[in-house]
Protein backbone atom coordinates (compact mmCIF):
# COMPACT_ATOMS: atom_id res chain seq x y z
CA UNK A 1 0.00 0.00 0.00
CA UNK A 2 0.97 3.32 -0.47
CA UNK A 3 1.31 6.23 1.97
CA UNK A 4 -1.89 8.58 1.57
CA UNK A 5 0.57 11.07 2.05
CA UNK A 6 4.00 11.02 0.37
CA UNK A 7 2.99 8.32 -1.81
CA UNK A 8 5.89 5.64 -0.84
CA UNK A 9 5.06 2.17 0.26
CA UNK A 10 4.30 1.93 3.52
CA UNK A 11 4.35 -1.45 5.89
CA UNK A 12 1.21 -2.06 7.28
CA UNK A 13 2.43 -4.99 9.20
CA UNK A 14 2.10 -4.35 13.00
CA UNK A 15 5.94 -3.85 12.70
CA UNK A 16 5.38 0.08 11.73
CA UNK A 17 3.90 1.61 14.37
CA UNK A 18 3.08 4.56 11.84
CA UNK A 19 0.87 2.68 9.75
CA UNK A 20 -0.93 3.12 7.25
CA UNK A 21 1.71 6.34 6.79
CA UNK A 22 5.16 5.27 5.72
CA UNK A 23 6.66 7.21 8.87
CA UNK A 24 6.15 9.79 11.79
CA UNK A 25 6.77 12.73 9.87
CA UNK A 26 3.98 11.98 6.89
CA UNK A 27 1.51 10.92 10.39
CA UNK A 28 2.19 13.88 11.85
CA UNK A 29 1.64 16.07 7.91
CA UNK A 30 -1.85 14.42 8.45
CA UNK A 31 -2.59 14.85 11.36
CA UNK A 32 -2.07 18.78 10.93
CA UNK A 33 -4.24 18.70 8.53
CA UNK A 34 -7.08 17.02 10.04
CA UNK A 35 -6.63 19.35 13.53
CA UNK A 36 -6.48 22.64 10.92
CA UNK A 37 -9.78 21.32 9.10
CA UNK A 38 -8.47 21.15 5.77
CA UNK A 39 -9.94 17.91 5.22
CA UNK A 40 -13.65 18.92 5.97
CA UNK A 41 -13.09 22.27 3.59
CA UNK A 42 -11.93 19.58 0.81
CA UNK A 43 -14.72 17.57 1.33
CA UNK A 44 -17.15 20.34 1.26
CA UNK A 45 -16.06 21.65 -2.14
CA UNK A 46 -17.53 19.21 -5.20
CA UNK A 47 -15.71 17.24 -7.27
CA UNK A 48 -15.41 18.00 -11.14
CA UNK A 49 -16.80 14.71 -11.68
CA UNK A 50 -20.07 14.92 -9.06
CA UNK A 51 -22.92 15.12 -10.81
CA UNK A 52 -25.56 17.53 -10.10
CA UNK A 53 -28.10 15.43 -8.41
CA UNK A 54 -25.43 13.63 -6.33
CA UNK A 55 -24.55 17.28 -4.84
CA UNK A 56 -28.26 18.09 -3.96
CA UNK A 57 -28.35 14.91 -2.39
CA UNK A 58 -25.73 15.73 -0.51
CA UNK A 59 -26.76 18.97 0.58
CA UNK A 60 -30.07 17.20 2.02
CA UNK A 61 -27.98 14.86 3.97
CA UNK A 62 -25.35 17.25 5.91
Amino acid sequence: MKCPICKKPADLSPRNRFRPFCSERCQMIDLGTWVSGDYEKQDSQPADHEHHDDLKKRRLLN
